[in-house]
């Protein structure tokens, strides 16, 4: 199938489902209007109104919205720490935390009725996943330089011809696993309540799968971020 995105399209229009990307081949202006672009800038302008709102005027003793603000960036800030090192949380914090807190809110938004996750497309988890999966190569070549090379060698010469293919297959999976993971839970969550809705006819028959689809959209951000982390943690890490 020379396009599968396009394969699936055609097959949730014909079950009348909501399409979860936009047309493949297009001009630049048709793809930055396409369904996931667009709630992607909806995100985007989501995440910037709410911070300024709640942290528009810091204070020494912090509002709800402050208080909020401290522990999720605290919390992330200690996580990141404990796994990556001072050095690196302070280089790739404001990134990391940026891609937890998009696709957070971009997994939730899809739960509303008439909205859809822009994390449902696989342009979306593709982009994200290209932007880590080269970030962490060079984390790699800047701490160890030419050295990097030996992360995909084994630990002993002899093994090499066995090794090399094998890390250098699963390296580049790191793109699949990464950004299908992200797309098919969400894809998969959109899809069922797009079919509860219209089997149940109202809004509180299909309450425990949108439940269900909380803890996934939020355990499916997580699950990136800390794979986000520990990709960045080995590339630093001396090849044993």
């Amino acid at each position: 199938m020379e396009h599968p995105i396009l394969f699936i399209s055609i097959i949730l229009e014909k079950m009348g489902l909501p399409v979860p990307h936009g047309p493949v081949g297009h001009s630049l202006l048709e793809q930055l209007c396409a369904p996931y672009m667009t709630y992607t800038w909806l995100v985007m302008a989501f995440l910037f109104f709410v911070a300024k709102l709640t942290l528009g005027d810091l204070e020494m003793v912090p509002g709800k919205g402050q208080n909020f603000w401290e522990l999720v960036i605290g919390g992330m800030d200690d996580f990141f720490a404990d796994n990556m090192g001072r050095e690196m949380t302070d280089k790739f914090f404001p990134m990391i935390a940026t891609f937890a807190l998009y696709i957070a809110v971009a997994n939730l938004i899809g739960l509303i009725p008439g909205f859809m996750s822009p994390t449902s497309s696989l342009n979306t988890t593709l982009a994200l996943t290209l932007i880590v999966w080269l970030s962490h190569h060079v984390i790699g070549f800047k701490a160890h330089g030419l050295g990097y090379y030996k992360h995909f060698m084994g630990p002993v010469w002899w093994l090499v011809p066995l090794l090399l293919p094998i890390e250098i297959i699963s390296n580049f999976a790191r793109l699949l696993s990464l950004s299908i993971r992200l797309f098919g839970n969400i894809m998969a969550k959109e899809t069922l309540l797009a079919i509860l809705f219209m089997l149940a006819g109202g809004f509180f028959a299909p309450l425990p799968i949108m439940i269900l689809g909380v803890l996934v959209s939020v355990v499916q951000a997580m699950v990136f971020v800390l794979l986000t982390v520990v990709y960045f943690s080995q590339a630093q890490e001396h090849a044993h």
